[in-house]
């Protein structure tokens, strides 16, 4: 069964929260991060890059990086730019991108869940950036963005969810890329209880979105427990942040592939070595968008085609060669193009699904790339179905929708509860 467990925040204050939280570091070109840096002392990035106010001009690494963050961390605490509740809570979070809204569940998963498999992953994970991870969080001592978890909706947390939302919120903001984003304290003992209980009932939650950063919690809690001959179960590094979504308010885009060439053949051959596997059908359509499974768009010299596999190309019950991200790896990439590892193949690249086909055909348009492969999104049910079997996902098969921001809150992984 699953344990969700209320913390005690360590979070912005409300006049300074639009300011503190902010996108992925990793999403910023150096000269934004260089101008945000320069323009806000309050951005969450100061912290994630703590050289920048000591004007160390070479980037620190390993342990001496690790505690630079912790100690920026700690006199943001001290200037109280960022303050801890005084209870553990639950937190209501928000968004609405695009005039969609994702609304989930901030408090901590065990690691325990994540040992047993009750937390069930779809995207394999990479020995050495799991250690390195781990070794940033041992020496940081804090989650800063949540790991995005999904279960099937529980009658019982809409119920609280829903009284939650007619309370005025702590946070409401939007930010420059006109996402707003809402969130409230969950700190009624009743509705504390109500929904761990409901957590509690679930066989099994699912790993959205941060596999790496659910790994390496997982192997730093190990590590402590048996370090620690008082090991109790209840400290803090038995748990980790999350932000848990429902079902029905997560969204799973495609991820779109783009190929640099087509391998020495003429358009005309590669259409015919495609016949063999799949029917080929030209659309005259100005732009082609899949609009059920096992449809595979194709644009290349000006043209969309659309692939549907022929029968008996891949065997239907199996969860992860019926994706069709494996079809057109296993029946064209590889075999006809000689893409062997999309992870390393320079000649491949991906497009999330948000960007839209324009995007696509104006790749290949530039002559940067010679075609371009659309998808219709993985179901939710097809990616549960793939975790339930303990399999994984080809790499790059899934856009997971909402994004989160980092420092909207903070998990101490030392932190003491009264």
């Amino acid at each position: 069964m699953a344990t969700v467990k209320p913390f005690k925040a360590i979070r912005p204050s409300r006049d300074k929260v639009h300011l503190v939280a902010s996108r992925s570091y990793i999403s910023y070109k150096p000269q934004a991060l260089r101008q945000k840096l320069d323009e806000n002392p309050f951005t969450f990035l100061h912290i994630l890059n703590p050289e920048y106010k000591l004007k160390v001009k070479e980037q620190k690494q390993g342990a001496a990086k690790y505690e630079m963050v912790r100690e920026r961390f700690e006199e943001f605490v001290e200037q109280q730019i960022l303050t801890q509740d005084e209870k553990p809570c639950f937190y209501l979070y928000r968004q609405v991108k695009d005039g969609h809204p994702y609304l989930g569940i901030i408090g901590c998963a065990a690691v325990e869940d994540y040992n047993q498999k009750v937390i069930k992953k779809h995207e394999a994970t990479i020995a050495k950036r799991e250690e390195m991870f781990k070794e940033y969080l041992k020496g940081v001592e804090i989650n800063a963005e949540p790991v995005c978890f999904t279960y099937p909706n529980q009658p019982e947390i809409d119920g609280v969810v829903q009284k939650v939302l007619l309370n005025r919120a702590e946070y409401d903001f939007t930010t420059t890329n006109k996402v707003r984003h809402t969130f409230w304290i969950i700190d009624y003992d009743q509705d504390i209880s109500t929904i761990q209980k409901s957590f509690g009932k679930l066989d099994s939650i699912y790993i959205a979105d941060g596999h790496h950063r659910s790994a390496s919690s997982a192997l730093l809690g190990t590590e402590l427990k048996n370090q620690n001959p008082n090991h109790q179960g209840d400290e803090a590094y038995n748990y980790f942040m999350g932000i848990f979504i429902p079902e029905s308010e997560l969204q799973i885009y495609e991820f779109n592939r783009l190929v640099k060439d087509i391998g020495g053949l003429s358009t005309k051959q590669f259409l015919r070595e495609l016949n063999k596997e799949f029917e080929v059908l030209y659309t005259d359509q100005a732009v082609f968008i899949p609009r059920k499974v096992h449809e595979i768009g194709m644009y290349i010299d000006h043209k969309w085609y659309c692939l549907v596999p022929k029968e008996g190309l891949y065997e239907e019950h199996d969860p992860v060669n019926s994706l069709d991200v494996a079809i057109l790896t296993n029946h064209l990439l590889d075999p006809i193009l000689d893409i062997k590892d999309l992870r390393t193949d320079k000649r491949i690249a991906f497009m999330g699904g948000l960007a839209g086909v324009d995007k696509l055909m104006k790749e290949v348009d530039s002559g940067r790339f010679k075609v371009a492969f659309a998808h219709f999104p993985v179901s939710m049910q097809q990616l549960k179905d793939i975790a339930d079997a303990d399999q994984i996902m080809p790499p790059k098969s899934t856009w997971i929708e909402p994004k989160l921001r980092s420092g909207l809150t903070v998990y101490s992984t030392n932190q003491k509860d009264d």
